[in-house]
């Protein structure tokens, strides 16, 4: 594309786009701003990086409208946009191609059940197992490797990548992408203890829900509800190695990064942020565009809209921040008990003369 192309393109999703610079050069591919050369494209998002303009080697840079250009290269092109961040995203979708999961069609390797339904143009990869009762929508890839147990649905325009395991009677939406190892409708970590100390395993008899447009990372699992539904909402975007336990809801356009552990019945809003490992008690409530920061532990409900919380126990950013800073002040405090005791101890021998 030529970078005029390039704004034209840009200007589909953004208003308004200025070009500063040259438009006929050609852009081969994206690169960071700190490695592109001739014929690449790159962006900064962030006022940190505006420093990377006067190096680049790019032959295009995507800004925002206060990006400082005084120092650029010569033969630099600019495109300044109101979000440069999610306009290089476009930008990253046009040249990334269409990834190959399977050879298109039903290879020959995999195993499906008669009583299955493929809709069209289907993919399905060597070695997979597609159940009994089982429904795939139109245009959904199934990568090798991967089970479907009896009774899964899974809607149209989905891609699911190698040796994923999804058991019975899982639904899941339209154009949902669930990345390699992850497990979806495990049973629930529930057993019911006895007096003499042994455990008997509940029965797990619910289901799991992934909404439309969901985004699952490698090696996570979801388990079943024990009665019910554990739901994943429209949108929601799950890291890697993440533990969604049973009868949860986790609510749409939510983002749960890597390692983070969610007990039984936890409801989390929507557009929430859950850091990296952070953890939650069972049977919690977070509300609506909760923040969690990374590691903090959440053993309580947060109904207010749009707090921040962090820390172990997790509280209002704020509070939490107020207690740091009293407690890296205790060795302060403590030399200064110490000196008043030493006057104390001093004025009493004094007055004992």
């Amino acid at each position: 594309m030529k970078i005029a192309d390039i704004k034209a393109f840009l200007g589909r999703y953004f208003d308004p786009v200025e070009l500063v610079g040259a438009g006929d050069i050609e852009i081969t591919g994206p690169a960071k701003i700190e490695e592109a050369s001739a014929g690449q494209v790159s962006f900064v998002a962030n006022e940190k990086y505006y420093r990377h303009i006067a190096q680049t080697g790019a032959s295009l840079v995507i800004v925002d409208q206060k990006a400082p250009l005084d120092d650029a290269p010569a033969g630099v092109s600019f495109l300044k946009v109101p979000d440069p961040y999610t306009a290089f995203v476009f930008i990253l979708q046009h040249f990334s191609g269409k990834r190959r999961i399977a050879a298109l069609g039903v290879a020959a390797s995999a195993s499906i059940a008669p009583s299955a339904r493929l809709g069209e143009n289907v993919t399905v990869g060597e070695h997979a197992v597609i159940g009994e009762q089982c429904v795939i929508g139109s245009d959904t890839v199934i990568g090798p490797g991967t089970v479907l147990m009896d009774g899964v649905t899974v809607g149209s325009g989905c891609t699911i990548f190698p040796l994923v395991t999804i058991y019975d009677g899982t639904v899941i939406g339209d154009r949902v992408t669930i990345h390699s190892g992850t497990v979806i409708g495990a049973d629930g970590f529930g057993f019911a203890p006895q007096k003499d100390g042994s455990y008997i395993k509940i029965p797990q008899m619910g289901t799991v829900e992934i909404g439309d447009d969901v985004e699952i990372g490698a090696n996570t699992t979801i388990d079943r509800a024990t009665m019910g539904t554990t739901v994943i909402e429209k949108g929601a975007k799950i890291d890697n190695l993440v533990q969604i336990a049973h009868n949860c809801r986790i609510g749409g356009d939510t983002v749960i990064a890597s390692q983070a552990g969610i007990s039984g019945s936890v409801k989390i809003g929507r557009q929430c942020l859950i850091g990296g490992q952070a953890g939650f008690a069972g049977h919690l409530e977070l509300a609506d565009r909760t923040s969690v920061a990374a590691k903090a532990g959440i053993s309580k409900s947060f109904l207010e809209p749009g707090l921040a919380i962090r820390g172990v126990p997790a509280q209002p950013m704020r509070d939490q921040l107020r207690q740091e800073a009293q407690v890296r002040g205790l060795g302060e405090m403590k030399s200064k008990l110490e000196a008043l005791e030493a006057k104390l101890q001093a004025l009493q021998q004094k007055l004992g003369e």
